[in-house]
């Protein structure tokens, strides 16, 4: 019961008058008060209720932005004062006082803060927690106190500032020459370091060299030498790059490793001629790839009417189909195309159900995500033995879900699809009601 009470806490639907009760019953559970705690709807007085509760949910309250600078004592609650710091919504007087705190885990996370005053950076530059100076490393905008972390005697430090995107390239040129490897190693990957500097580390230890791989300014020779890398990962970083050229894509489309062949797919800018090689030499995963979502009318209705339904599947998971083009997938004799295709709006509810009964369970999962499914469709899945966990877990969450399938989510085995449930405005306010009264009944008595 209790997960099911902190998913009922989120449901937009839950009356004024139980959301009352359950803040009382936060007084006395803390993971209900962070629930609670993102509700938009929110009064003031509950806010300020919930927020006196402890820290946590403040915090939570504080990035919701429900909480205010003057609601806050820096002194008493640090870490919500940090939080409307990070939100740039906090008074700046408190960042020296809080660069004092005696608790390195307060001063850590205020050196991420943005904005931070001249003087507050300088305290936290000198600070005695080598922690505390590497976050301000790793995330101040300052160059000249990042030219003063890149001295530091100790490795973590320079580290992070070699890490750092606002570092001068001049300054990232120089911690390539470092003697600690996993300085050069960040420095190499950084995207703000000179391409033709971090080329220079294409011989240096494997670690720098993953992480060179990773760097989108490097000259085409260095991208085809670091194809030759015999580490996989190497290779899979330079799938991902955007600084990669054509014949490079060609010569990675056809490497050993059948993940740098998957992230090579994921590549933005490849041809389509090789998406739809790598359609059948790899599993590409349920992911919409980005060559496929910006392919152009002509594209589509090409990949559409291939013979390969592996690739008709990569275009039937877009969601903005020309509707030709999306009644014929959802007519495709292959289950997986269909499915793919069947959470697609636009599809009418006699094509939906025309789904089901051709493949039955095997589309289940994406008929129960499309946003203009039916309720009797919905409560027909529900109702299917067995129903595949994710179908479920979609049908707990949709808008259309009805009383029935709702109750089957409800008492599922599976924790995700019951809290599903039980957030969702579409259940009976009886049912919140239930389930509400029920949890608060068995709250000990205060």
């Amino acid at each position: 019961m209790p997960s099911l009470l902190y998913a009922v806490a989120l449901n937009p639907a839950l009356p004024p008058e139980l959301l009352g009760r359950l803040i009382e019953a936060a007084d006395a559970d803390g993971d209900l008060a962070e629930a609670l705690a993102d509700r938009p709807d929110l009064g003031p007085e509950q806010v300020c209720r919930l927020a006196g509760r402890d820290e946590e949910t403040a915090v939570r309250l504080a990035y919701g932005g429900l909480l205010r600078a003057a609601d806050v004592d820096p002194v008493t609650r640090p870490l919500v004062a940090l939080a409307l710091l990070d939100e740039g919504r906090g008074d700046p007087a408190w960042a020296r006082q809080l660069a004092r705190d005696p608790d390195p885990y307060v001063r850590m996370r205020l050196g991420s803060c943005p904005g931070l005053p001249d003087e507050t950076a300088d305290l936290l530059a000198v600070d005695e927690s080598v922690d505390v100076v590497s976050e301000l490393g790793l995330y101040s905008e300052r160059p000249d106190l990042l030219v003063r972390l890149a001295a530091h005697p100790e490795a973590e430090v320079r580290r992070w500032v070699a890490a750092n995107e606002a570092a001068p390239p001049g300054l990232l040129t120089a911690l390539l020459a470092d003697r600690d490897v996993l300085v050069r190693r960040q420095a190499a990957g950084n995207p703000a370091t000179p391409g033709t500097a971090a080329a220079r580390h294409v011989d240096d230890e494997p670690t720098v060299r993953h992480q060179l791989s990773e760097h989108p300014g490097l000259p085409a020779a260095v991208y085809h030498r670091l194809a030759e890398d015999p580490a996989p990962w190497v290779r899979g970083n330079l799938a991902d790059n955007p600084g990669i050229d054509l014949p490079l894509m060609h010569r990675l489309a056809a490497d050993d490793d059948p993940d740098v062949r998957r992230r090579l797919a994921h590549h933005p800018a490849i041809p389509l001629d090789l998406v739809e090689r790598l359609a059948v030499t790899v599993r590409i995963g349920a992911a919409l790839l980005p060559r496929v979502a910006a392919a152009g009318p002509a594209e589509v209705t090409r990949l559409a009417a291939s013979s390969e339904p592996r690739v008709r599947m990569l275009v039937a998971r877009r969601r903005d189909l020309p509707a030709a083009v999306r009644d014929a997938l959802a007519a495709d004799p292959d289950a997986a195309v269909a499915n793919s295709v069947a959470p697609h709006p636009g599809l009418t509810s006699a094509r939906l159900t025309a789904l089901l009964d051709r493949f039955a369970a095997k589309v289940a999962t994406g008929l129960a995500a499309n946003p203009d499914a039916p309720t009797a469709l919905l409560d027909r899945i529900a109702a299917t033995e067995p129903v595949p966990v994710k179908a479920l877990r979609a049908i707990a969450a949709h808008p259309h879900a009805g009383p029935a399938a709702l109750a089957r989510c409800l008492a599922s085995p599976d924790e995700r699809t019951a809290e599903a449930a039980a957030a969702n405005p579409a259940l009976p306010a009886e049912v919140i009601a239930a389930l509400t009264e029920e949890a608060a009944a068995a709250e000990p008595d205060r």
